[in-house]
């Protein structure tokens, strides 16, 4: 099984934090499950960078890490 999580894009939309990957597939999750980045600004959340070699997320802003892998896991497990 292939586990190529490398993020590409990070947008919000609605209520959802999206994230498109390098390999074309999207996950999209409610930003309600990230009580840090529920309360911050718009400008606060584009102002986000890559890390892990692109598996992770950061926003130095909020001191925030989020892997990309642990979204899909989370989201497949609701499901």
């Amino acid at each position: 099984m292939n586990f190529s999580v490398k993020g590409k894009k990070v947008r919000f939309v609605d209520n959802l934090l999206i994230v498109e990957l390098q390999d074309g597939r999207i996950i999209g999750t409610p930003i309600s499950w990230y009580k840090e980045l529920e309360n911050a600004s718009i400008a606060t959340l584009n102002h986000y960078h890559f890390i892990c070699d692109d598996t992770g997320i950061e926003w130095d802003e909020l001191d925030y890490h989020l892997s990309i892998l642990s979204m899909l896991e989370h989201s497949e497990k609701i499901a």
